[in-house]
This record gives C-alpha cells, structure tokens and sequence, in this order.
C-alpha cells in the first residue's frame, strides 16, 4: 500500500511536470539568456529557503514540546511541499506526512499535526504582514483593483477559518469533534449524489479532534512565543524576495524595492489562492501584469517571471520528489 502511494505521488508529480511543458520549454529558452551567475546565487538562495522553513517548523516544535533537528525538519517540509502540490487538499497531505513521519520517528502524533497545522497558519500570518506592505505600495501608486482586493480578502478568510479551527481545538476537544463532525456530514451528503457510502468518518473526525487537543496540552510555552515562528516566516518570504532580485539582476532589468515587495505580494496572494496547484498557470499569467503596472517593461516582466517560477516552483518540485522518495525508502519493509 504503501509504495503504491509513492508510485501515485510521483506519478501525479510527471503528470504536473507534463501538463506544463510548454511552459517548462520557454523557461529553458529564457534561462539560456540569463546570467548564469545570477541564476545559480537564486538557486544558492531558493536552499537556504529549504533551511529557513525546517527551521520555522523547528520553532513551532519547540513550542509543543517535540524536539528533532533542522535538517530532518527541511526534508519533511520539502517533501510535504512536493505532495501539496501533486495532491493539492489545502496543506492537508503535508500535514498528513508529517503525521505519519512523527509515528514513524516515536514522536506524539497530535502534537505534530498540530504543529504542521500552525505551520501553515503562522506562515499566512507572515505573508499578510507582507502583504500589507505590499497593498500600501500599490494604493499609493493608484494600482490596486478589484482582483487584488478580493483575493487578500478571501486569503484573510482562509487564514481566520484555520485560525478558529485550531482555537475551537485549543479550547475544547469535545467542540471541535462535533464541528468536524458536522463538517463530515456535509461532504458525505455531497458523496452520496456520487456514491452510497460514506467518504468520511465521524468517529475518525472526534478522534482527530483529541489528538488535536492533546497536541495542545504539551504547549510548553506562553502562546506569545508564536511571535518567533512568525518572524522566520518573514524571513523565509524575505528570501523568496531576494530571489525574485536575483531574477532581475539576471536581465540586467532597473528596479526599487517598491517594485520587488509589491510584485512578489501579488504573485505569492495569487499562489496561494489560485484553483490549481501552487498558481500553476495562474501566477505566470497574473505576475507579468503586476509588474508592468509597476513600470517593468512587458517583454522584461515575461522573462523574469519565468526565471523566477523556475527557482521558486519548478527546482523546489524536483528538490521535494528527490526529499519525499528519500524518507520512504528510509522506512521499514513491512513482514509479511
């Protein structure tokens, strides 16, 4: 069962990587004009993100009371950013390997899905940090429409939902059972159009929300000490930021920080709430136009784009494959 997983996980990662070979085949022919030097200090800067987000899950460790090193923290993260995008469930399948790399290592099991849980909480805090900076940036050059309102709208939902989940959690097991449980019903209402039994267990869903509640007793610190997570958040997007310069030192293209904080905000709000995987199509599309509002030339914002999905999407994807075949092939064969 388990390698058929694994086989469906990377079939699932070819089949991404072949839906948008197009768009892989123009990134070679820009890269093929790029500065190389500039490139590979991008790439040197996209591994030192690897660093920083095991580093930030270490942080929020440390809070629950779990205790396990950078390095191993980096690759479940890798590995659990390649899954979110083969199998997008809104950060659930990460989680869910983080679950099951706790199990296997002798850690609390709720304790790590809570803090692969705040993970993505804490790390949408951070990016709204960034984001506002960002809105600030384009009210004041008269650039902000719509499109841009709406989305940061609908991510500060996402965020408040997650937000109030755990809370309910930290609060109360038997609530949030029930919540869950409700949230249970729902969908197997919507899969019984489709097929007769349950896709959803209730009991499954008050045991998660137990687990929920005993990762919440070990917090062995105050719940001010978040701040920290957050703040290498920042720093993570910080070097997303720095890659994205990289990007137009690479062309040779004039820009401010105005220009680098604003289009990054657009591009990163647009990934996360686009309908596909990490913003594929979506970010490509939407990046180009921000950045020309930002008096980057057309042609120029195209090619930088480009160079910087490459960093940013498409060597992390590789990376967290190489990550996510590595963890399993360090597990036990099960005896039959």
């Amino acid at each position: 069962m388990k390698k058929a997983f694994v086989f469906v996980a990377l079939f699932l990662g070819v089949v991404v990587a072949a839906l948008s070979f197009s768009e892989l085949e123009t990134i070679l022919l820009t890269l093929g004009k790029a500065r190389l030097s500039f490139f590979l200090l991008a790439l040197v800067i996209q591994s030192l993100w690897f660093i920083s987000s095991g580093r930030m899950y270490q942080s929020i460790f440390h809070l629950l009371g779990v205790h396990e090193d950078v390095f191993t923290l980096s690759r479940i993260a890798t590995a659990a950013n390649f899954i979110n995008v083969v199998a997008p469930t809104a950060g659930a399948g990460g989680v869910a390997l983080f679950a099951s790399e706790a199990h296997r290592r002798g850690h609390p099991t709720g304790k790590v899905t809570v803090a692969a849980a705040l993970f993505l909480l804490l790390d949408q805090a951070a990016f709204l940090i960034i984001l506002a900076i960002g809105l600030i940036i384009l009210i004041r050059r008269n650039n902000l429409d719509a499109g841009e309102i709406t989305a940061s709208l609908f991510l500060f939902g996402i965020a408040v939902t997650y937000a109030s989940v755990l809370y309910i959690g930290y609060r109360s097991a038997e609530k949030l059972g029930s919540l869950l449980a409700k949230f249970a019903r729902l969908i197997n209402r919507v899969v019984r159009f489709f097929r007769r039994e349950n896709y959803l267990s209730e009991e499954r869903a008050h045991a998660f929300a137990h687990e929920i509640a005993d990762g919440f007793s070990g917090l062995t610190e105050k719940p001010v000490s978040l701040i920290r997570p957050v703040l290498w958040g920042i720093f993570d997007k910080g070097l997303l930021m720095l890659a994205l310069v990289c990007s137009f030192l690479a062309f040779e293209v004039p820009f401010s920080a105005d220009t680098i904080i604003a289009g990054f905000s657009i591009a990163y709000l647009f990934l996360i709430v686009s309908p596909t995987p990490s913003g594929i199509g979506i970010v490509e599309g939407i990046m180009p136009v921000a950045l020309t509002s930002l008096n980057v030339n057309w042609s120029q914002s195209v090619v930088i784009t480009l160079l910087y999905r490459a960093v940013t999407f498409w060597f992390p994807l590789a990376v967290g494959a190489w990550a996510f075949r590595g963890l399993h092939a360090e597990r036990p064969e099960p005896v039959d």
